[in-house]
């Protein structure tokens, strides 16, 4: 069964197909795929492209990268409002 408004394919290989598509399912944008079969996905929000943007990122740069990326996020200050 084909969803009516799955406007962009996902190109990712086999073996991360699975990956996404479940990771897209649990960030609630809707999808689909199946055995031998092309991901779609519907992508009309800017949140859905990024969310979108990082689950495939996530899989395909190093983990060496993945671990300066979270060490930078933990150096990030964020400014207190002031009162």
């Amino acid at each position: 069964m084909m969803l009516a408004n799955l406007n962009k394919e996902i190109l990712v290989n086999r073996s991360q197909r699975w990956l996404v598509y479940h990771r897209l399912q649990e960030l609630d944008i809707p999808c689909e795929s199946g055995s031998h079969k092309p991901l779609f996905a519907e992508i009309n929000t800017p949140t859905a492209a990024i969310q979108l943007w990082c689950v495939v990122r996530r899989l395909r740069i190093s983990r060496e990268e993945l671990i300066t990326l979270l060490e930078s996020c933990w150096e990030l200050k964020i400014d207190e409002p002031e009162d």
